[in-house]
């Protein structure tokens, strides 16, 4: 058994993969790289009933992995480079999607985590394509700023009630037609009006929708430049209602699908895991 740890900026992921089968995950949180590994590690054995025995090697990435200088409880680790780990996962948890030709042409897949990363992973190799250091680090950091709330689903109840047109310059504010493919509820600027009676709801809901917006504008680009149509969309962002809805907007603009695979928010985890070198 090979266990794959993902140690990000703020959660770590932990899965194991036998046989080339993604079986068991978990999610940990904790305030340094070296307890995020070994909590982690401990509560998948703990949890699964594992004899650390069955454990034969351990791969590490992410953010925090270059803080682990050692073997994990005197187990063979490996850190294993995340853009590789993402590319690998990626590639492998979508061969789920129906539809997807995975392995005959390369697919575009989006990682959102804190930041923002983007590659394309084929039969070809694996490539950086960019990123944005817009992510969930953004919607964190600007909702303790500006909402009562930075919990995740308190977020989330509150966006459900907001309206972008108290917060965004529309384009129905500033022009009477619609601009090219573009009508004019799309937004013109983000934060761009912010009238005095926006709620925290509407604000809630707007910082969900700058953000997203700009994962999925550069998420398009990349397609485009790549030749596909379609983005795989992984990380711990790629389970945000909101965040989908807004993605589907864009997708209906631009013709570019957003692609979700079960279990995508272990996928750097997973994708450690299978590039163990034994």
């Amino acid at each position: 058994m090979i266990a794959g740890i993902d140690i990000g900026s703020t959660t770590t992921k932990t899965v194991s993969v036998e046989g080339g089968v993604l079986v068991r995950k978990i999610k940990t949180r904790a305030q340094d790289a070296v307890t995020s590994a070994a909590g982690a590690l401990g509560k998948l054995i703990i949890e699964n009933d594992i004899d650390i025995s069955e454990i034969s090697g351990i791969a590490i990435t992410g953010a925090g992995a270059s803080k682990i200088k050692n073997n994990i409880f005197g187990i063979p680790t490996q850190k294993i480079d995340e853009i590789k780990a993402i590319g690998t996962g990626g590639l492998f948890l979508a061969r789920s999607l129906p539809g997807l030709p995975v392995g005959a042409v390369p697919i575009v897949i989006t990682n959102v985590g804190t930041g923002t990363a983007i590659i394309r992973a084929g039969k070809d190799g694996i490539t950086h394509l960019g990123g944005s250091g817009v992510g969930g680090g953004t919607i964190y950091g600007l909702a303790k700023k500006l909402l009562p709330t930075a919990d995740f689903n308190g977020i989330m109840d509150l966006a459900k009630d907001g309206r972008l047109d108290q917060v965004d310059l529309l384009l129905e504010d500033i022009t009477d037609t619609d601009i090219s493919f573009l009508d004019r509820r799309s937004t013109a600027a983000n934060f761009g009006k912010t009238l005095d009676s926006a709620g925290n709801s509407d604000i809630a809901l707007a910082i969900l929708n700058m953000v997203y917006q700009v994962i999925g504008m550069i998420s398009v680009f990349a397609a485009k430049s790549a030749g596909v149509d379609r983005v795989v969309v992984t990380g711990n962002g790629s389970n945000n209602p909101v965040g989908k809805q807004i993605l589907d907007v864009i997708s209906g603009m631009y013709g570019i699908g957003f692609e979700y695979p079960p279990d995508a928010e272990y996928t750097t985890a997973a994708g450690a895991a299978l590039s163990w070198q034994a």
